[in-house]
């Protein structure tokens, strides 16, 4: 609880991923991707109710051992790969809600493939909901400028071209705006942008802003560079 509101956080980590087979049961230094974000949120003392969305069995037995609840199952209709995340939520909530026969103010929104996620960062994007009134707060990072959509080009039948015909007058990265990008690490929204705005971008969101290493995990690269990373803060914290 945070000002008197009541949170409820939802890991959402379906069976079914396609890049890397039952991703969220993957390990990064020896823990699965689900067995971190369940840890951070009994970590997190400001989190009332911790639940996994899932439609694997291993899955939620593993969430279960980390800390989450694992009242329901995601129905099929919710468990393919072009669902949306607000569909997921709305389900979670009232199903939770059902549960526990408890009303949420705020759900947040944990995926299982930002396990570079810390509790500070969790705690921050809570209060920066609530502290401004938005109707969601998201995690981003900033956008290294090579990655910048007027520093894209696009290959068609007719060739080699710039994503953004602006693009054409890039001759420095000082001309570039700073962008962000989302990072995974944790999304806060009010009940009513949710369930009556029917969205996790309500009219007024805000941004947290993460700096340092966050890796969003979709390839096996993604996995190697994000025990790399672990592998560094470790060697940090013990020489110290």
């Amino acid at each position: 609880m945070i000002y008197g509101k009541r949170i409820l956080a939802v890991v959402p980590a379906r069976g079914g991923s396609k890049g890397i087979p039952l991703k969220n049961l993957r390990q990064v230094n020896g823990q699965s991707l689900v067995s971190l974000a369940g840890k951070i949120t009994t970590a997190t003392p400001e989190i009332d109710r911790a639940v996994v969305s899932t439609d694997h069995e291993g899955i939620a037995a593993a969430a279960t051992a980390a800390g989450l609840d694992a009242p329901f199952r995601r129905p099929p209709d919710l468990s393919g790969d072009r669902i949306g995340d607000t569909e997921v939520l709305q389900h979670s909530l009232r199903a939770s809600e059902a549960h526990y026969g408890e009303v949420f103010d705020i759900v947040l929104m944990l995926q299982p493939t930002s396990p570079l996620r810390q509790v500070v960062d969790v705690q921050n994007t809570l209060k920066e909901l609530v502290n401004s009134n938005w109707d969601a707060v998201w995690t981003v990072s900033e956008t290294d400028s090579k990655s910048h959509p007027l520093k894209q080009l696009r290959i068609s039948g007719a060739g080699l071209d710039y994503y953004d015909p602006s693009g054409a007058s890039i001759v420095a990265r000082q001309q570039l705006d700073t962008l962000y990008h989302r990072n995974g690490v944790a999304y806060a929204i009010t009940r009513d942008c949710l369930m009556n705005q029917n969205s996790i971008k309500g009219a007024r969101t805000g941004a947290v802003v993460i700096s340092g290493d966050h890796v969003s995990i979709d390839t096996e690269w993604d996995i190697a560079l994000v025990e790399l990373i672990l592998s560094r803060r470790n060697d940090e914290a013990n020489s110290a």
